[in-house]
């Protein structure tokens, strides 16, 4: 009754998992989520929770309770291959059902990646090639700002990783769902939109495309620079900018992504130790 799994690794990154399930553990899976619905389930002739298994199992469609298996069991099974496997991955999988069949072993594949491997080069060097001309001090003159996408741009020719694709896809999906809402916001459909701007839904993509290669290039350096710099987050950080959020409704939201907001924190000491190179 053990889940197995196999691990395939692309050139670009991208891990793809196998995972099969025993026949045997989705017989006992089935079962306990029987008990859950016969807990709650109600029919003629009965009181709640004390209808027959059999009836309530004969009241579930077949897709209905097929769903609530894979609801359960698949987080448990891809959690047991990424242990067996010893991977960390970064983003949430990519999953695939192959079409279950009963009493045969179910299988799933998962795609997902790790952490690229990140060459930061001379990444000082070529930055403060760009910054030098801030630190200019000419009388009677303010010294040169220094954009953020000249510093960007340094960063970017200086540096040396590999996107996975699976991370890219799934940049360019949001990407393309965040255009969609606005698109439907504005009362428009796609196709208007895209007449409007000029644009087709493959130039779109590889916009999308281009776009999310470029920011997650950035993030991923940036969180490098970060690990080798050692650039750390406070808690009396965290609750600054906790406090410093205007409404309480805000102040509540960030207190609860505490987590997301290190990141955020952090990404800008970052950004500010490189401003300062």
């Amino acid at each position: 009754m053990k889940i197995t799994s196999a691990l395939k690794k692309n050139e670009d990154g991208t891990l793809d998992i196998t995972v099969t399930i025993p026949w045997s553990l989705i017989e006992k899976t089935k079962e306990e989520i029987l008990e859950e619905h016969t807990k709650d389930a109600s029919a003629p002739g009965f009181r709640k929770g004390k209808v027959p298994k059999k009836i309530v199992e004969q009241n579930l469609t077949a897709d209905h309770l097929r769903e609530d298996i894979l609801r359960k069991i698949l987080p448990v099974a891809y959690s047991e291959a990424i242990k067996e496997q010893k991977i960390n991955p970064i983003i949430s999988p990519r999953i695939h059902v192959e079409k279950p069949e009963d009493t045969k072993d179910w299988q799933f594949s998962a795609e997902t990646c790790e952490m690229p491997k990140i060459s930061l080069g001379n990444y000082k060097d070529e930055v403060k090639k760009i910054t030098a001309k801030s630190k200019i001090a000419v009388p009677g003159k303010e010294p040169a700002q220094v954009s953020f996408e000249e510093i960007t741009k340094a960063l970017l020719q200086s540096t040396s990783l590999s996107i996975p694709k699976v991370v890219l896809d799934q940049e360019v999906e949001k990407l393309l769902s965040q255009t969609l809402d606005e698109i439907k916001k504005l009362g428009l459909t796609l196709d208007q939109y895209l007449a409007s701007t000029k644009r087709t839904t493959e130039s779109l993509r590889q916009e999308y495309l281009k776009k999310a290669e470029a920011d997650t290039k950035l993030e991923f350096i940036l969180s490098e620079i970060a690990k080798t710099e050692n650039i750390q987050v406070e808690e009396k950080e965290i609750e600054e900018a906790i406090q410093a959020a205007k409404t309480e409704t805000e102040k509540e939201n960030l207190s609860q992504n505490r987590y997301l907001l290190a990141s955020i924190i952090r990404q800008q000491k970052t950004l500010d130790f490189i401003r300062n190179l």
